[in-house]
C-alpha cells in the first residue's frame, strides 16, 4: 500500500479571515477540501477556515487531532496513522505557514523519518511578509521566535542580537502583543543609534504598519505597538 502524503496547509493572517481567497491559491481550496484528516493547532478556527473555504464541507465526517504546546509527545507518533494507511493528512497552523514558528516541525520530522511525502503549499507568513518589506538583508538573516521574558536574559539577548546584525545578518524576532511595548522600549535603551529597526505590525490588516528607521530616528517619535501583532527586524542600513 503506497502511504498518503503530508500537505503543509497556509491559514489566513490579518483582516482577510472572512475572505480568504485573497490570500489563498485555488489549488490549495481543491487540495484542503478534499482531506478528511488533519493535526491542527485549533479544532474551532480549523473548522471555520474550512467552511470559510466550502460552507458545505463535510466536518461531521472529518478527523481532527491537536497538535500545540500542550500536547503529550506520546501522542503525536499516532497522528500520522492515516498517512500509514494509504489516505493523505492536512496539518493546519492558527495562522499563517505551518511549520514556522508553530509546533508543526514535529510531526514533519517524523514524517520524514517515515519516508511520508511532505509538500507544502503555498500561502502568507507574516515573518517573510515582514522581511520582505523591511528593506534588510533578505540574504542572510535568522529568525529567533520570542525573546526572553525576563528582563536580564532578553537584554542580553537585545545586545547578541545587535552584534550579529551588524555583521551583516536580519535578526527577526517577535513578542505577545501586550509585551510589544516593553520589548521596544528595552530595543531603544540597549542597541547602538545606528542600528536599523523594522516594525510590522498588523501585517494584511486594515492598520497595517511597516517602516524602517534607525534607533535614533525611532526615539524622536516612539509607535504604540500594545496588543498588535509585530515582527521586529534589526539590520543594518
Amino acid at each position: 500500500m503506497n502511504k498518503g502524503a503530508l500537505y503543509m496547509i497556509p491559514t489566513t493572517i490579518g483582516d482577510v479571515k472572512d475572505n480568504p481567497n485573497q490570500q489563498i491559491a485555488p489549488s490549495n481550496l481543491i487540495i484542503t477540501t478534499g482531506l478528511r484528516h488533519f493535526i491542527v493547532e485549533n479544532i474551532k478556527t480549523t473548522r471555520r477556515f474550512l467552511r470559510q473555504l466550502d460552507p458545505e464541507f463535510d466536518i461531521d465526517n472529518s478527523y481532527f487531532s491537536i497538535l500545540n504546546k500542550h500536547t503529550n509527545s506520546n501522542e503525536i507518533q499516532n497522528f500520522l496513522q492515516p498517512c500509514r494507511d494509504g489516505q493523505n493528512i492536512g496539518l493546519i497552523s492558527e495562522a499563517g505557514c505551518p511549520g514556522i514558528a508553530d509546533p508543526g516541525a514535529t510531526i514533519v520530522s517524523i514524517a520524514h523519518k517515515e519516508n511520508i511525502r511532505v509538500i507544502p503549499l503555498i500561502g502568507p507568513s507574516s515573518i517573510f511578509m515582514a522581511l520582505m518589506a523591511s528593506g534588510l538583508s533578505g540574504q542572510n538573516f535568522c529568525f529567533h521566535g520570542y525573546l526572553p521574558i525576563d528582563k536580564s536574559l532578553r537584554i542580553k539577548k537585545i545586545k547578541q542580537l545587535s552584534s550579529s546584525c551588524m555583521n551583516g545578518s536580519s535578526q527577526i524576532f517577535m513578542e505577545t502583543p501586550f509585551r510589544n511595548d516593553s520589548l521596544l522600549t528595552d530595543l531603544l535603551k540597549n542597541l547602538n543609534e545606528n542600528i536599523m529597526l523594522c516594525i510590522a505590525s498588523n501585517i494584511s490588516s486594515n492598520g497595517e504598519f511597516i517602516k524602517t528607521l534607525s534607533i535614533k530616528s525611532w526615539k524622536q517619535n516612539i509607535p504604540k505597538l500594545n496588543k498588535k501583532p509585530s515582527i521586529f527586524i534589526l539590520g543594518n542600513d
